[in-house]
C-alpha cells in the first residue's frame, strides 16, 4: 500500500523542518503581508512555527525581510504578533 505524501515546511526563524499543517503561514500579496489561517491565500508565503520563541526571533532579525525580499514596517510585525496571540487563545488546547 502506498503511503501520502505529506508536504513538509521550514520555519523561516528556527530552520526546523515541520509538516505543513503544523506550520502558521503568514503571506505577502496585493494586500500587504497577513496571517493566513487556510494556508491557501495567494502570494508568496513564509512558514512559522508556533512556538513564541521563534516569534521573537523573527521580530529580533527581521526573518520576514528576507523571506519576503523587502523592507517590512514594526507595525506588520507587531500586528502578526497580536494575530498570533489571539489564534493561540482561539485554540485553547496544546499542539501535537
Amino acid at each position: 500500500m502506498r503511503s501520502v505524501h505529506e508536504p513538509v515546511r521550514e520555519c523561516i526563524s528556527c530552520g526546523q523542518k515541520f509538516l505543513k499543517h503544523q506550520l502558521l503561514r503568514v503571506v505577502r500579496n496585493g494586500e500587504g503581508i497577513s496571517l493566513d489561517v487556510t494556508g491557501k491565500a495567494a502570494g508568496r508565503g513564509a512558514y512559522l512555527c508556533k512556538d513564541p520563541a521563534c516569534y521573537e526571533k523573527l521580530v529580533k532579525q527581521r526573518r520576514l525581510d528576507r523571506a519576503f525580499r523587502q523592507q517590512v514596517s514594526r507595525e506588520v510585525y507587531d500586528m502578526l504578533g497580536k494575530q498570533l496571540a489571539l489564534l493561540g487563545t482561539e485554540k485553547g488546547s496544546p499542539e501535537e
